[in-house]
């Protein structure tokens, strides 16, 4: 383990709260050259390392960083939110579409829906086709099978 010159600066551990900006740009497949998330122009964020806000690849990247660091780098799937699972590609008959919606909902392919898990969790998924009885949802991660490039500024730790 390496000892720092300063005792006192504050590390990322794995039960951190981070204060941060943070840039996620896709770099492969259809969507490369995509800005997934971008906060440098804007507030930052908050992130509770641990909590699965982000992939735990994403988080091993900030682990041991200072606060005031600079971080930039290149994820394969992965190490970020790993390969897209064709087992998540489901179709969902219409009642249970009208059942997590609201009356008048319409939907179209590319909408994000969201469904409620018999345990009362909820989960998303992108409609990708729609007919008269069913529906095809994609419940993969958007960022599965794409290696992504992940810059973060820390600005605070707790």
């Amino acid at each position: 383990m390496t000892s720092h010159s300063d005792a006192s600066a504050l590390l990322v551990r794995e039960d951190s709260y981070l204060t941060l900006h943070y840039c996620i740009q896709i770099m492969s497949g259809p969507a490369a050259g995509t800005m997934f998330a971008n906060t440098f122009d804007g507030h930052p964020a908050t992130l509770q390392m641990g909590a699965g806000q982000w992939s735990s690849g994403l988080e091993e990247v900030l682990i041991g960083q200072q606060e005031g660091a600079t971080i930039h780098a290149d994820l394969p799937p992965e190490k970020a939110y790993g390969d897209r699972n064709p087992a998540l590609l489901q179709w969902v008959s219409k009642a249970m579409l009208a059942e997590n919606a609201a009356k008048d909902d319409s939907f179209s392919p590319g909408d994000m829906v969201e469904f409620s898990a018999r345990n009362g969790s909820r989960y998303s998924g992108v409609l990708k086709q729609l007919n008269d009885e069913a529906a095809l949802f994609d419940f993969n991660h958007p960022l599965a099978g794409a290696d992504i490039r992940l810059d973060v500024k820390i600005l605070g730790i707790l």
